[in-house]
């Protein structure tokens, strides 16, 4: 079975944020979403709240929140072209309490003319906060948009010490 056949499972997680939908299957974490999320799917596959990696993803969460978690180990299975796979494992490279700017971005993988690209690809990550495109801001400073809704990622910055 490969990725695109392999049964997805999901299950909830209530978040300090709000409600968030996981998926996974058996090569890893597919999507996290928070409800306004245009990412999510229309098929979620089988609701499955022991599957072990959604039981993981949500102990890895739990600390994350708490405050003990600074960087996550979860296998990452989300589908997108290879230019979105590359900005998305570009994002797992900024530290926690950090920013970017989407420049930023677009010259670490080396393409630094390709800045709105890599925002439309950090707009489509399905994995939030796993992989961290809430870190990714303008040039400027300025909280850009983001799919899980820019308050939520105002929380998050304020969560990992980057705002007061």
């Amino acid at each position: 079975m490969n990725q695109l056949t392999a049964l997805p499972r999901f299950s909830y997680y209530q978040s300090p944020l709000g409600a968030l939908t996981l998926q996974a299957n058996e090569h890893g974490l597919l999507g996290v979403w928070f409800p306004i999320h245009t990412t999510q799917p229309a098929q979620l596959g089988q609701r499955d709240d022991t599957f072990p990696i959604l039981k993981e993803t949500k102990r890895q969460l739990d600390e994350y929140f708490s405050m003990q978690r600074r960087a996550f180990s979860l296998p990452v299975a989300s589908l997108g072209t290879d230019f979105q796979q590359q900005v998305w494992r570009a994002l797992c490279m900024i530290p926690y309490g950090e920013t970017w700017s989407y420049q930023q971005l677009a010259e670490t993988i080396e393409n630094p003319k390709a800045v709105r690209a890599v925002g439309l690809a950090n707009g489509k990550n399905p994995v939030s906060i796993i992989v961290p495109c809430h870190r990714v801001i303008g040039k400027n400073g300025k909280l850009t948009g983001y799919a899980g809704g820019t308050e939520i990622k105002k929380n998050l910055l304020k969560l990992e010490g980057f705002l007061t």
